[in-house]
């Protein structure tokens, strides 16, 4: 397992109180290279998606995608929070394209999610540079202990959601989640976050990943849920996606690619 150079017992200090803590140069360039060629490729196959689209449903035939969240850095980051036996809920790439990028406005993951309990972490790995100027991540250190606050509907703006929290924000309280390519923001299910439209001639992309401990259990009427795999330790209560098999000229290339599955 990579060792996780952060004191655990700081880390989850800072986690309990502010909701979220980063971590610097958690994966490295050449596997931010190959998600970058990921992104191209599916935007590529998926012509009929925003870069801000795509979602979980598109996990179970897709090899490299399960590969990259299977990632030991990124399961030994996300054991510290929910501990060693670990399955996958969710992921989404969040691909603003330049001078047009979607905002997603202020919401708490918690208040959409079917999970029993809400024991949940998502891990949110930076793929380009993110900045205030290209619509970075911006979090409410702290908001996670005060409840998941309703939704509602909001047509006023184009957004990735299309909601947001029905409460006002301070957008004076909120902190900036600067990142550089292959960093990892990490925040609680109950965080007050969104992000502003991206007006810049930057790309800013990054993808989410909800990891879940195999206790907690995906309420759903058909299963497996789309992106549930069961990734480390013990299998839990959950029904799981079979790891989808790399197969030549369908799926993108990616090291290793010819021993998978």
């Amino acid at each position: 397992m990579t060792t996780i150079t952060a004191d655990r017992r700081e880390v989850l200090e800072k986690y309990d109180r502010d909701g979220y803590v980063i971590f610097k140069n958690v994966v490295d360039s050449d596997l931010i290279k190959e998600v970058n060629a990921h992104v191209e490729w599916l935007q590529a196959k998926h012509p009929e998606l925003r870069g801000e689209q795509l979602g979980n449903t598109l996990m179970p035939n897709d090899p490299f995608w399960v590969r990259l969240v299977s990632d030991d850095r990124l399961l030994d980051l996300a054991e510290i929070f929910i501990g060693p036996n670990i399955a996958l809920f969710a992921s989404h790439y969040i691909s603003k394209p330049a001078f047009s990028g979607q905002p997603v406005l202020w919401h708490q993951d918690a208040a959409f999610w079917p999970l029993e309990p809400m024991s949940v972490v998502t891990l949110w790995l930076a793929v380009d540079h993110s900045t205030p100027e290209n619509g970075c991540v911006r979090v409410v250190p702290g908001s996670h202990k005060h409840g998941v606050d309703e939704m509602r509907d909001n047509n006023d703006v184009e957004s990735v959601l299309g909601k947001e929290i029905a409460v006002d924000v301070k957008e004076e309280d909120a902190a900036d989640m600067v990142l550089a390519p292959g960093d990892v923001e990490v925040h609680h299910p109950n965080i007050v976050h969104g992000s502003n439209a991206n007006t810049s001639p930057n790309r800013r992309c990054g993808l989410t990943i909800r990891y879940i401990p195999t206790s907690t259990r995906i309420v759903t009427d058909e299963p497996p849920w789309p992106s549930a795999f069961h990734l480390r330790g013990e299998p839990g209560v959950n029904p799981y996606q079979s790891r989808p098999k790399y197969v030549e000229g369908s799926h993108l290339p990616f090291t290793g690619s010819e021993n998978w599955g």
